[in-house]
């Protein structure tokens, strides 16, 4: 899905700190660009901007090892946090990333807000610009809701999560999580997202960028919980080629990397599973089913977690899991994804 998702005119990135500008306006030509004005979705990235985004976060990384994690990248620019869904991680990182970069941010609590007076979204987002937002993080219940906003506004838009839609930034904090581990080539390598694909934006976000690394990704859950995933599976849309099953020992054995996904009962309109420990029981990720994977392989959830349902607290707090990490390379991939839309370097 691409709707609503704007371009401008490419405009060259600066060079990072510490590097040479010598050559002019030819060498400025050859330097990596970021062409979205938005960032929406996964889908409309090519292999080159999924590299500039780990490039930006490799930097970004190390900024953040500095005694004072600070720079000036978006020093004057307003990021507000516009959160229409409870969220931690993702909140919490977007607002630690934009202080990072010296901007100003501004979180707003939608219920303390006149959305519980019947705003709309379109108006909100006016009203937000008018008050100086020029990057604006959405997280919204409602599948299509950034795209919407994002043309009434006249920043940079970047999508939190919306609905069962999209996460882009959590795609991309899990990319490159796994890319630590593996190495840039993901050619082969079996990942295997395990639990409510049905409901997960993370899920859809992460199979164009897994698959798009060349790994061998494979969707694994009850059968209530994978609907339509079979059918994109087999079109293999845009080259998408990936394996649905609810065999769960097929799917770990010989896994490379495992993320295990949260059953969201909040989303589900009806029981697609028989109980939680009908699901625990055939699904949930244990220690005697992570035997099943490589031995070198590792643990990954997006958060938040359910121990006990979808994850043994045993695998959630073991050895083979990179989960805090996950949550601290967030902060890394978000403050590149803040700096790439302001079109600025640290």
């Amino acid at each position: 899905m691409s709707v609503g998702l704007e371009r401008e005119p490419s405009q060259a990135v600066e060079p990072a700190s510490g590097q040479s500008d010598s050559g002019g306006a030819g060498r400025a030509a050859e330097r990596p660009t970021w062409p979205h004005r938005h960032l929406l979705d996964t889908d409309v990235l090519t292999g080159g901007d999924v590299e500039l985004v780990m490039a930006t976060a490799d930097a970004m990384k190390q900024v953040l090892a500095r005694p004072i994690p600070t720079v000036p990248a978006l020093r004057g620019r307003n990021v507000t946090l516009l959160f229409y869904e409870a969220s931690t991680r993702t909140r919490v990182s977007f607002e630690v990333a934009g202080k990072n970069l010296s901007a100003n941010v501004v979180n707003i609590a939608t219920a303390a807000s006149s959305v519980t007076k019947g705003e709309s979204l379109v108006d909100t987002v006016r009203t937000l610009e008018a008050l100086g937002a020029q990057l604006l993080v959405i997280r919204h219940g409602v599948s299509g809701a950034p795209y919407l906003a994002a043309r009434h506004f006249g920043g940079h838009i970047v999508n939190a999560g919306d609905g069962w839609h999209a996460h882009p930034t959590q795609a991309l904090l899990d990319l490159y999580t796994i890319r630590e581990r593996l190495g840039q080539s993901l050619a082969g390598r079996k990942v295997v997202v395990l639990g409510d694909v049905l409901h997960s934006r993370v899920a859809r976000s992460n199979v164009w960028t897994l698959t798009a690394a060349g790994a061998d990704l494979w969707l694994c859950g009850p059968a209530t919980l994978l609907r339509g995933f079979e059918a994109w599976a087999r079109v293999g849309a845009a080259g998408r080629r990936f394996t649905v099953t609810s065999d769960v020992n097929a799917a770990l054995r010989d896994a490379d990397v495992v993320m295990a996904l949260r059953v969201q009962r909040e989303r589900m309109a009806s029981a697609l599973v028989p109980s939680l420990r009908e699901y625990a029981a055939r699904f949930g990720l244990t220690a005697e089913r992570l035997e099943l994977a490589r031995p070198e392989a590792f643990v990954m959830h997006p958060g938040p977690m359910n121990e006990g349902v979808e994850i043994a607290p045993a695998v959630a707090e073991g050895p083979r899991s990179v989960i805090t990490t996950q949550v601290a390379n967030g902060v890394a991939v978000r403050m590149a994804v803040l700096q790439l839309l302001a079109g600025r370097v640290a």
